[in-house]
């Protein structure tokens, strides 16, 4: 099978004929044993050959000897595996997947009776577990910029929200009037918390809305896999061709994977199988 590539390459021929035009992973081998790029595709067939194409691609493509593939019963599990092998296999030339990163939410705390958002970090998060988080950030320093662009949008009270210190005529948000004086009682400290609120709803953390593990189902054909998931972690998955990939996953929160899932999840669009709640 002869191929039309503006790209200079060494690619061993055989691998790019087998490639398939359904979903899943390829993996660009070199001359190592490590990957140099993982992706995922709907279409592996036509996602690798657009790479051989890309002018901007032309340093990793000469270095690529064969291209690997993995087939899925649908694109959720080529997006899961894929985040999986980056992180597992750390390729040369991937970039936005390849570290598992420790993260930071905002965390509300309303013991007092008002909403104070406050920064948590790594093992104080419960991911995936508890109720009250908003946003999921890098860093403490990217929380609280996310948060002090909140308040200029919602003309909050940088004070009440920790982002500054207070003085006895209030904020300096109230002095440059980006702030309506509920840190000096012109504002009704309840509606200011109320618009808070809702300048965070967006970026709510969603905890697990089920009692144990359940599977999500991508099928084609006859071909059924089942991806376990138990809050947000992915664990694995099962499948009814004896070749198909089957990971053990360490159970962490993982933001990449949560993204995948939150949306299909959440709005109802997945087809799910529940387990029994003590499942893993």
């Amino acid at each position: 099978m002869k191929f039309s590539l503006k790209t200079a390459h060494a690619i061993d021929p055989q691998s790019l004929a087998d490639l398939p035009r359904g979903s899943g992973v390829y993996i660009f081998k070199g001359d190592g044993t490590l990957p140099l790029y993982i992706g995922k595709s709907v279409d592996i067939r036509s996602r690798v050959l657009a790479h051989l194409r890309a002018e901007d691609e032309v340093q990793m493509m000469s270095q690529t000897r064969r291209v690997d593939f993995i087939e899925t019963a649908g694109e959720m599990g080529a997006l899961l595996l894929e985040a999986h092998l980056i992180k597992v296999q750390n390729p040369l030339f991937n970039v936005r997947l390849r570290r598992s990163r420790q993260m930071c939410s905002l965390q509300i705390d309303d013991t007092q009776g008002f909403v104070v958002p406050q920064v948590v970090t790594g093992k104080d998060l419960g991911l995936g577990i508890v109720n009250g988080l908003y946003g999921l950030f890098s860093s403490a320093h990217g929380a609280r910029e996310v948060l002090r662009q909140l308040a200029d949008q919602h003309r909050l009270c940088l004070g009440l929200l920790g982002l500054e210190k207070m003085g006895a005529r209030g904020c300096f948000g109230l002095q440059v009037k980006t702030c309506l004086g509920a840190c000096v009682g012109q504002e009704d400290r309840h509606a200011h918390d109320q618009r808070l609120l809702s300048a965070l709803a967006d970026l709510k953390v969603h905890a697990w809305p089920f009692a144990g593990a359940i599977e999500v189902i991508e099928q084609q054909g006859d071909w059924v896999q089942y991806h376990r998931i138990h809050n947000w972690r992915y664990l694995g998955t099962r499948c009814s061709r004896g070749n198909a990939f089957s990971v053990n996953v360490p159970q962490a929160f993982d933001l990449d994977t949560y993204k995948i899932l939150v949306k299909p999840i959440m709005m109802g669009s997945a087809q799910l199988q529940m387990l029994e709640a003590a499942s893993p």
